[in-house]
Formats: structure tokens, C-alpha cells, sequence
């Protein structure tokens, strides 16, 4: 089978896992929505979380990947799946493709609720100039956290203590998404007087790390896992 293929089974698979667990649904989410109702109460301020709210939307989106990928990883490895499908002989950059798709589908669910809960907590508007720069950038920054996600899941996913490893790995890494995304969302949400056109310098920013990541990830994963 070639790669895409590959990813496109490996996705469906995973989605499926995830639809009848329902763990994002019934545990991701609410932990995303409890830490933005935290931060809500931890600022007390409407002008500040009004300003601060795209950043506190990919900040939240960040800690919740953590939890996505590691549960990911870890219904792999509990049973020797990934190595029952290197032994088959399946292409790794297929797998790697494949679980970052469905990691950006339920990323993509998780980012929707997000927003809808800065929209009702934090009292942002979205005006109709910047909802396509808000579309684009949610499309870069999920492709580029897909990437970043899957890439070092598999990294820690046979390794001791992988439960603090991942975010110490991951986090540094991931901050280019983090400032970029927040950057052209405030564009998009007009915060501090922000025009759109602010915001698609940053755009530029997410599509080279989507795509550096996304290449490195493909050609890099089955030697990541092999280790």
C-alpha cells in the first residue's frame, strides 16, 4: 500500500478508537473548558481577558494536545501495535500522516469549542474582515500542532516516565505555533486596534513550521520508533 493510503486507514483507525472511548469528548473537553473558566477567574477583568483571550484560546489548546497525543501513544504501545505494523512491513511515514490527521481532526473539534467558549467567557468579537485570516490560521496552526504532536509522541512513546517527558519535549518546540497563532488571532478579533493584514505575516510563520515538521516527521518517524 503506498503512504497515503497508509494514512488515511491509520486515521480512520484511530478516529474510530477515539468515537468509541469517547476521551475527547468526555475528558479533553472539559478539562479545556475548566482551564479556560479558570483563567477567567484567575484575570477577574474584562478588558484584560477581552485583550488576552486568543492567547489564552491556543494556550488552553496546547495543554489539551498533551493529553490527546499521550493517550494516542499510549493505546499504541499497551498492546504492540506500532510494532506489529512495522513488522507487517507498513510504510512509517504512513502512520506518521495518518495519526496526525486524526490528531488534527480532533484538535480541530476541540479548537471550534474553544473559541466558542472565549466568544461567551471573554466577550470577543469576530469581525467579518478577519474570518478568513481566523479560518487560515486555525487550518496552519492545527496542520503545524498535528505534526509537532505525533512526531514526539512517538519519540517519548517507548521511553521511562513518558508522562513528563512529552511536554518537556514538546513545549519548547511548539511556542513558534503558540506566538504565531495568537499573533494573527488578535488580527482577526481586531485586539488593541489589530487589522487583519497584520496577521497573515504570521500565517507565513505557521505554513514553514507545518511544513518543516510535517516533512521531518514523515522522513524521521520510523527511526523514532524503531528507537
Amino acid at each position: 500500500m503506498n503512504a497515503w493510503r497508509v494514512a488515511r486507514l491509520v486515521a480512520m483507525k484511530d478516529l474510530r478508537i477515539e468515537w468509541r472511548s469517547r476521551v475527547v469528548i468526555n475528558q479533553v473537553l472539559p478539562f479545556a473548558a475548566l482551564v479556560m473558566v479558570m483563567f477567567a477567574f484567575a484575570l477577574d477583568s474584562d478588558n484584560v481577558l477581552t485583550r488576552v483571550a486568543p492567547g489564552l484560546v491556543w494556550l488552553a489548546t496546547v495543554f489539551s494536545l498533551l493529553v490527546i497525543v499521550q493517550r494516542s501513544f499510549a493505546v499504541e504501545t499497551a498492546d504492540g501495535a506500532l510494532d506489529a505494523l512495522q513488522v507487517a512491513g507498513v510504510r512509517p511515514g504512513g502512520i506518521f500522516l495518518g495519526k496526525a490527521m486524526a490528531l488534527a481532526a480532533q484538535l480541530a473539534l476541540l479548537e471550534i469549542v474553544l473559541l466558542a467558549a472565549a466568544v461567551v467567557l471573554y466577550k470577543t468579537e469576530l469581525r467579518s474582515s478577519g474570518v478568513v485570516l481566523l479560518v487560515t490560521t486555525f487550518l496552519a496552526a492545527t496542520t503545524g500542532l498535528a505534526f509537532v504532536g505525533t512526531l514526539y509522541g512517538g519519540l517519548a512513546a517507548g521511553a521511562k516516565g513518558r508522562e513528563t517527558l512529552l511536554p518537556l519535549l514538546m513545549l519548547p518546540v511548539v511556542a513558534p505555533v503558540l506566538i504565531g497563532a495568537t499573533r494573527a488571532t488578535e488580527a482577526a478579533f481586531g485586539t488593541e486596534k489589530a487589522t487583519p493584514s497584520d496577521g497573515w505575516p504570521w500565517i507565513g510563520l505557521l505554513t514553514l513550521f507545518a511544513v518543516v515538521f510535517g516533512a521531518g516527521g514523515t522522513l524521521a518517524f520510523g527511526s523514532l520508533i524503531d528507537e
